[in-house]
């Protein structure tokens, strides 16, 4: 039988046409953090500003500290000893003290290791471990920031490294936008109106690599011979720029790539059909607006039956795309191991004599 698909107005289409490429707009041209900032491979010291607060790890305690010191909550940041993203984003980031103040003034922050067995109780009161906590709410990838108001509700969560500019927009959403239910995409659109943006002069390149169209992606009924990854890019995207130079095209990348499908889509195509893995119809731009990111590029990683096992649009420097592609290829999902875990097994391999 046809699928009957419900398009929406034209109207409507083309507001949501505008609001995604002013979104576009404003994350081609930020900083780009790139393999020379730091060797994503090495295993570096975590150690937490002297600002975070000595946690007794009740979370219900900690709320309450804050809101006496007049805070609106607490930020948690889950990292991992050995984490090189953990440790520049500590460094670079929170080490900017212009960043470092608007946190203390407005949240209590507070570092855990996501994978500790300690004992614990969460905003809500429910005891459990932190590594249990971790996994609960999302923290798959480190760094991954949460951050909770005094009543113990979730405000925003941030999965990857932020660099001081993307994570000073973060907070700037927190402070003037989160509470009159504004979304961060439309916060990003809102800035952008009244900003003036240099975008970078990438433009989407041909690429062996990647799949020529029609793009029939569906394996919802038979399943494919390989994983699949979906990159999502766009024009004037200075981070896609600085992947594909950086990452794409080093040898021990594209030879894991090899066992893949690969499928590059621009971000804000509305026109070209998509037959995605679960079955669905749709443009690259309504997909990459379903996935809720917010950054390019962006990566999604699906096996073979069309389930996706693994997301980002976080940077991903080499060691974390390699160490992503083998997070699928050995299927390490099918352990229920989060990418971390697995990330955290190969640099231990790779620390052996």
């Amino acid at each position: 039988m046809p699928r009957h698909i419900a398009y929406p107005s034209l109207l409507v289409l083309r507001f949501r046409l505008m609001l995604l490429w002013l979104v576009l707009f404003w994350f081609a041209a930020p900083s780009v953090v790139s393999a020379r900032d730091f060797d994503d491979s090495a295993l570096a010291h975590v150690a937490y500003p002297d600002w975070f607060k000595v946690s007794f790890l009740d979370l219900r305690d900690d709320l309450a500290d804050a809101e006496a010191e007049g805070k609106e909550g607490i930020m948690v940041l889950f990292t991992t000893e050995g984490c090189s993203y953990c440790a520049q984003f500590i460094r670079r980031t929170l080490g900017d003290e212009a960043i470092a103040a608007r946190v203390k003034s407005r949240f209590d922050a507070i570092g855990l290791e996501m994978f500790s067995d300690a004992e614990m109780v969460g905003p809500g009161g429910e005891p459990m471990r932190v590594k249990a906590f971790a996994e609960r709410e999302g923290a798959g990838f480190a760094p991954t920031l949460l951050f909770y108001g005094t009543n113990g509700e979730p405000l925003y969560r941030a999965v990857g490294y932020r660099d001081p500019e993307r994570f000073g927009l973060e907070l700037d959403y927190l402070e003037v936008a989160y509470d009159r239910g504004q979304s961060f995409r439309d916060f990003i659109a809102e800035r952008v109106r009244k900003s003036e943006t240099v975008r970078s002069t990438y433009s989407l390149a041909p690429d062996p690599l990647f799949s020529a169209p029609p793009y029939a992606l569906d394996r919802s009924r038979i399943a494919a011979r390989q994983p699949l990854l979906v990159i999502f890019e766009t024009d004037g995207c200075a981070g896609c720029e600085a992947f594909h130079t950086e990452v794409l095209a080093l040898p021990r990348v594209r030879r894991l790539l090899a066992g893949f499908e690969i499928v590059r889509l621009d971000a804000g195509d509305a026109e070209t059909p998509v037959l995605a893995p679960d079955g669905t119809r749709r443009t690259p731009a309504a997909w990459y607006a379903a996935t809720g990111l917010s950054h390019l590029p962006a990566l999604l990683f699906f096996e073979e039956n069309g389930r996706e096992v693994l997301r980002t649009d976080a940077v991903v420097l080499p060691q974390r795309m390699m160490n992503s592609l083998l997070y699928t290829l050995e299927r390490a999902y099918e352990k229920q191991w989060t990418y971390q875990r697995f990330a955290r097994s190969k640099a231990l391999e790779r620390s052996l004599p």
